[in-house]
Parts: C-alpha cells; structure tokens; sequence
C-alpha cells in the first residue's frame, strides 16, 4: 500500500547569514526529530547542524551545498531543503526551487531585504512557488516591524499578511500575538537554543502586567494591519499575490513552531507538472520523478553517489524499472534512500513530493526526468552565465587518473561548468563558474575526496556568450574571443569585457551571440 500521508516539500532560502541553517536546525528540533539544535559555528558545546556536513561549511559556518531532510510531523511527511545562502552557489539553490512546492525566505531583521533577497523572492514569482516570508533574529536590535512590512510591499510588489506580530521591539523579543486566534504567545529562552524553547499561549485578559504595555502596542499595530487590509487570504497566497509574514528568532527557537504547523496547514502539497511538450502529469499518474542533484562524497567510508530525485507522479518502488527519458533506455532503481543531511535510511516507496536520493545512479545527470508508462520529460534545469574561468591542471601528473575522474564529477553535480576544446586538450580543462568561492570548493574537493591536488591558473575572461557550430568557426582567430564547449554540448563562447562581447555581437549579425542566464547578484 502506498502512503497516502499528506506531503509537505518546501526550501529554506534566503541572503547569506540570515540564519536558513539555524532554522532548518531548529524546525528539525521542534518536529522532535533531534533532540539538540547544533551551531551553525560551532559555538562553545553546541555540535554542527545536520545539514552543513561538508568540512568546508563546518570551517566557514556557511551553506555551500543545499541538504534534504525528510522527517514525520503531525502524521504529514515533510521533505525540507536547506539551501545555500551565498551568491556564488546559487545555481544550486535554483535547482531546488525546481523541485518544492513553496519556499520559506528569511529576512534578518536588522538589515531588511537584501539582494540576494530580491532576487529569489523574483525567482519564486517566476516559477509559481508561493513564498512564506520569516522575519528573523528578533531577539536581536533591528529595523520597525511595520517598516519592514512597507519595504516587502514595495520593493517586492508582495502584500504582507503577517500571521504572528511581534510582542516587544527587535532585541526585546518576548513573544508573538496570533493574528488568527487574538491570542499572546510567550516564548521562554533555554541555554544557547538547544532545546525546545518552552512557549505559552494565554487570552488578552491574561497578559501579565509587565507586558501589557508592549502587548497594547502589538494590538494597536495588529489593529492598523487589518484596516490595510494585511490579513491573511489563502486563494491570494497561492497565487502568488501575497506573502505570509511570521517573526522569529530561529536561534532561540522562538516562533518555530507555529512556522511548522502552518506550513502543514497553509503550503500546497504536490500537484500536476507540465512537461517540456506541453503534456500534464497528474500526482496520480503513473511515475515519474525530476532529478535536480547530484552529490558524491557524503559518507567518508566508501566511494558514494547520490542523484537526488523529486518524485513528481505515482508511487516510486525501490527495484523498479523506469526510463531514462533523456536516453530512452530502462534505468533499475536498486537501492534508494531518504535523507537527513549526511544521513540515509533505505527507503523502499515513495510518495509525490517525496525527495530519494537514487544510490551510484552514474547514468543520471542534473535534470533528468525517469518515469514509467508514457513518456515525459520535465524541463530542465538552465546553467548560470559564468563570470569567472580557470584553467585546472593535476599538481601530480601521476594521478591523472584520479584528477580526471574527479574533474568529471563535479561537473556532474554542476559544482562547476567545465570547458573544453581541441586546443586545450583534457589534460588542461577550463572551470567556469559563477562565484570564485566554487574554485575554492574545487581545490579542497579534489585534494581530501579525489587524493588528487590541483593548479588553477586565472584566464582574463570575464563574460561568456552561447554559440553554435557555425560560431565556433565565425569566431576563430579572433582577438580577445575564445569558443570552448561545454559537457552538455553547448558551445560558450568566452570574452575578455562586456565591451568586446557587444563589439563582436555588433561586427558579426550572423553569428549566434546568446545571453545566458545571469546568476549571482
């Protein structure tokens, strides 16, 4: 029998160091599914939160690779998604966004929307994905909350319904009035937010006297909201023409719960997905399922490789065969796995909207579609316009063996773009990337997973065209240009500035000049 529980699939996303680890961490807490929340710098006792498990983002205390989390709550099945924060990884943030159902942006309250903030909230307005915004680290000095409902309307064009208003002034955070029930909620702290911060829920007429002034206040501005009509409405949130505002502080666990519980009662679950020719699949269609990542190196013991796959349609059956739509040959699904970060159970059905990581899955790249009974191919996940580029070569020629399968792999999983010609040979590959931070993911990759250091060397180009075969040959010999080919098969063509990219653009009409996706801020 299938399980017909209901699926809840949404992505943390956010600015950097507006706290997406931390909450992830503490929504893990308060679904009782960890019993401490871990620092996302490891400060003093505090153990590493589940989803930053690389040593990178353990050294740094940043988000560097997106982490899936499946746990159980209320008898609803919730696959969340951490993501990470910085721009320069924010191809793969864009790739889970292909893959949930809503999204659940923080806003740190002391800075406001910022924009690696705008620039997400545009990209869900996009996609269709309905947005719960979290105005974050209240217990910290901040910004007004009624500026910052002003600043989401403006800037964003999202009105701001605020479920839950705060009770005390950014830094004072003593809990939240349910806009719902009328209700105060108090929050009481624990040591550092490693436990369940305890919380009570009391009547206006309970309120103790040291809060009725702040609590007046909380009222006033309540009051104020529903006269601007800021009240909650569900068919205008799924349609992408509001945003539910909660406030929180995800370090100390304030207002994480009531975050839990509406996201089971207010996002959407799974629903019919449109291929690429235009064709629907409904949920309970046959299978089929949307590969948005790859990842190697998770478990230090043994050579791993995960393709993490959103389960779009039917029920998946661990054994199952199924068709790789791009090859249209059958693929056997022999072992799969939900996840908890690095973590992994055997998993064996899942569900729409459930996300399984496929084990050494080496046929399946970053957006592949597999499925069963008629054919569907969901659209593909688009490659950044990279900005950087370097040439890689093995700093041990006597492990080339290791450097070559390693260069391979983290093309695979889109840690890089990497470029090739005849000229350059594959003993000298050229890595593109949207941030420099991904070089720096590269070099300790390569050393501590694939035993096999590398020598990057900067080319001077900054700006890269798509081309075609008959641009590769239009555009050999010229100055400050450089065609290279990527492993998808498209052909990039490489410019030192803009400048010389529309110089060329404008003394060759002909010639197949594309702009890519642009990504980073």
């Amino acid at each position: 029998m299938s399980d017909k529980r209901p699926r809840r699939t949404f992505a943390v996303i956010s600015h950097p160091d507006a706290g997406k680890s931390t909450l992830t961490e503490a929504l893990a807490l308060h679904a009782r599914v960890i019993n401490q929340a871990g620092a996302v710098h490891g400060k003093g006792d505090r153990r590493a939160t589940v989803s930053d498990w690389m040593a990178m983002e353990k050294a740094r205390g940043i988000s560097i690779t997106s982490a899936a989390l499946q746990f159980v709550y209320r008898d609803h099945v919730v696959n969340l998604v951490d993501t990470p924060g910085h721009s320069d990884f924010s191809e793969d943030t864009y790739r889970v966004l292909s893959a949930v159902d809503s999204a659940v942006m923080l806003v740190d309250a002391g800075k406001g929307l910022e924009p690696q903030t705008l620039k997400l909230f545009r990209v869900c307005a996009l996609r269709g994905i309905p947005v719960i915004t979290v105005i974050n680290k209240w217990d910290r000095p901040g910004l007004s909350p009624l500026g910052l409902m002003d600043e989401i309307e403006q800037q964003i064009k999202l009105r701001p319904t605020p479920l839950t208003w705060p009770v005390g002034e950014a830094g004072d955070f003593r809990g939240v009035l349910d806009r719902r029930t009328g209700e105060f909620v108090k929050y009481t702290r624990t040591a550092g937010g490693a436990t369940r911060a305890p919380e009570r829920r009391m009547a206006a007429d309970e309120v103790e006297e040291a809060d009725t002034a702040v609590w007046a206040d909380a009222v006033d501005e309540h009051e104020l909201l529903s006269l601007d009509d800021k009240d909650h409405d569900q068919e205008r949130f799924l349609a992408g023409e509001t945003t539910p505002v909660m406030f929180a502080s995800a370090l100390q666990n304030f207002g994480v719960a009531q975050l839990l519980d509406l996201l089971l009662e207010l996002a959407p679950g799974p629903s019919a997905t449109t291929g690429v020719d235009g064709s629907v699949r409904e949920v309970e269609d046959a299978f089929s399922a949307f590969v948005f990542k790859v990842q190697s190196g998770m478990n230090s013991s043994h050579r791993d490789r995960l393709a993490y796959a959103r389960v779009v349609s039917g029920t998946f059956e661990r054994g199952m065969i199924v068709t790789h739509a791009s090859t249209g040959r059958p693929f056997a699904t022999k072992f799969a796995q939900a996840m908890f970060g690095r973590e992994t159970t055997s998993v064996e059905q899942a569900s729409p909207g459930d996300i399984i990581g496929l084990v050494n899955a080496q046929a399946l790249r970053v957006g592949d579609t597999i499925y069963e009974g008629e054919r569907i191919d969901y659209p593909p996940v688009p490659s950044f316009a990279p900005e950087h580029f370097m040439t890689a070569n093995a700093a041990d020629i006597g492990r080339y063996k290791q450097f070559r399968k390693g260069i391979e792999q983290l093309d695979q999983e889109g840690v890089v773009q990497v470029l090739r010609s005849d000229l350059r040979g594959d003993q000298s590959p050229v890595l593109a990337a949207v941030g420099p931070l991904q070089f720096e993911v590269v070099e300790e990759r390569m050393k501590n997973e694939f035993n096999s250091p590398i020598r990057l060397s900067r080319l001077e180009y900054g700006v890269a065209r798509r081309t075609d075969a008959a641009g590769v040959q239009a555009l050999a010999g010229k100055r400050g240009v450089e065609v290279l080919q990527r492993t998808d098969g498209a052909y990039l063509a490489l410019f030192i500035d803009k400048w010389r990219a529309q110089t060329t653009v404008r003394e060759n009409p002909d010639v197949l000049l594309e702009e890519l996706p642009a990504g980073g801020n």
